[in-house]
């Protein structure tokens, strides 16, 4: 069984800064892409940033040039630095993972959820 578990959501002002985690544990071969996605309320779970097995990274227009994926593939982990918050940033962040438990089997994994809210 494959599990993910996020931290770092949490109240902070507009401007401000947060750094979200995902860490990937239980039975896993290999990691292929991963991803962050948010949900605001009453608005659909759309994809935030994206990064692939070798590095190479795309976002939504809304957060270009202030937040940055990145990965650690040492700890099976995801990261989401978000900087300049505005108060549209507010959502419910999941992480998203293409794990291989084994060979020649994937799985697409969700994390529980973690809540940002940009606000003064």
């Amino acid at each position: 069984q494959v599990q993910l578990v996020e931290s770092g959501g949490g109240l902070v002002q507009p401007g401000g800064s947060l750094r979200l985690s995902c860490a990937a544990s239980g039975s896993i071969f290999s990691i292929n892409a991963m991803g962050w996605y948010r949900q605001a309320p009453g608005k659909e779970r759309e994809l935030v940033a994206h990064i692939s097995t070798v590095g190479g990274t795309n976002y939504a227009d809304s957060v270009k040039g202030r937040f940055t994926i990145s990965r650690d593939n040492a700890k099976n982990t995801v990261y989401l630095q978000m900087n300049s918050l505005k108060p549209e940033d507010t959502a419910v962040y999941y992480c998203n993972m293409g794990i291989s438990p084994r060979p020649a089997r994937f799985l697409e994994v969700w994390g529980q959820g973690t809540l940002v809210t940009v606000s003064s």
